[in-house]
Order: C-alpha cells, then sequence, then structure tokens
C-alpha cells in the first residue's frame, strides 16, 4: 500500500519542532485517509514495507524514508534525486 502525505501537524504549528509531528496521508488507490504520528508512519515504513510520498506543487514525488539521528530518535525524511529534503515541513497544516 502507498499513500501521499498531504499535510503535518506541528506542536502550535512549530514546523522546526523535532519532537511532534502527525501526518495526514491517504490511499490514493481506496481514497482511504488518515492522521498517523511520526513514529506510527516510521514503524510501517520500516516494517511493513509501507510507501509513503509528498507531491511538490510540480507533481514531482518525493519518496519518505525511516531515518534515526545519532541520539536514536526516529523520524521520517523524504529524499528527492538521492538528496535528503524538508518536504514535509514544507506541507500545509492538517485540518
Amino acid at each position: 500500500m502507498a499513500v501521499r502525505i498531504l499535510c503535518i501537524n506541528k506542536a502550535h504549528g512549530d514546523h522546526a519542532d523535532p519532537h511532534t509531528a502527525i501526518l495526514g496521508w491517504k490511499n490514493e488507490a481506496t481514497g482511504e485517509t488518515g492522521k498517523s504520528s511520526r513514529d506510527q508512519i516510521y514503524l510501517w515504513l520500516k516494517n511493513n514495507n509501507g510507501v509513503a510520498y509528498v507531491v511538490d506543487e510540480y507533481g514531482n514525488r518525493a519518496f519518505l524514508y525511516p531515518r534515526e539521528n545519532m541520539f536514536g530518535t526516529r523520524f521520517v525524511q523524504t529524499a528527492a534525486d538521492r538528496v535528503w529534503t524538508d518536504n514535509l515541513l514544507a506541507l500545509q497544516e492538517c485540518a
């Protein structure tokens, strides 16, 4: 299953907050929508062969990958053309 990440909620709208993130998504094949925490998405990508992506204003896809920093904090990040990017932080706030 693949999902498109549509929006993000960060603590009080602070997109630089590294601790809290809720991602809004849609399975474009089935129309199912939902919201999942950063950790839920991380685990789904890492352990369940999940596929998630964002689409920019030009229709280009950047896929999400599970990552960990040097302190063991789990997070997800997009990569475009083999370069780590911050496409998630550019998304609109989820309603």
